[in-house]
């Protein structure tokens, strides 16, 4: 199995993926997709509604070189045409994985860019639950350090 089509599955375990068309469209609406994903011998229906789930939004659609079959196998179904990632750091490592870098570089950027900003809205969280249970102090404004 190919090593992007591993990550599909870890996705699928970990509940950070939507399968199949309708399920994609409601994340895409909501702004939960990160990135959509179309096999290769999905119908151009399928790919022109893929398409218009992530038109004017910041969401990526792309169609990977991977038949239905292929993906079905890959989460355990018998085919799927169709899948939206949630988390943008799979999306992320799933596009990595793929064959063919240069085709996807607008979307390597794109999710990227918000693996990155996910990953600092963590570290703030954590910083700020790790400031509450450490009691930081802040000093009133205008006092200098002793």
């Amino acid at each position: 199995m190919h090593k992007a089509l591993n990550y599909m599955g870890l996705a699928r375990r970990g509940g950070r993926i939507e399968l199949g068309e309708e399920p994609c469209g409601a994340a895409a609406r909501a702004g939960h997709a990160r990135l959509i994903v179309v096999a290769a011998d999905a119908s151009p229906h399928t790919w022109r509604r893929a398409k218009s789930y992530a038109a004017g939004t910041d969401q990526q659609c792309v169609r990977v070189p991977f038949s239905k079959d292929e993906l079905g196998e890959a989460i355990g179904r018998s085919s799927l045409a169709m899948a939206a990632f949630t988390d943008p750091a799979l999306a992320l490592a799933f596009v990595k994985a793929l064959d063919g870098q240069e085709q996807y570089r607008e979307v390597l950027e794109n999710l990227d860019a918000k693996a990155k900003k996910v990953k600092q809205r963590q570290d703030e969280a954590k910083a700020h639950q790790r400031n509450v249970r450490m009691g930081k102090t802040r000093r009133a404004p205008g006092t200098k350090k002793d």
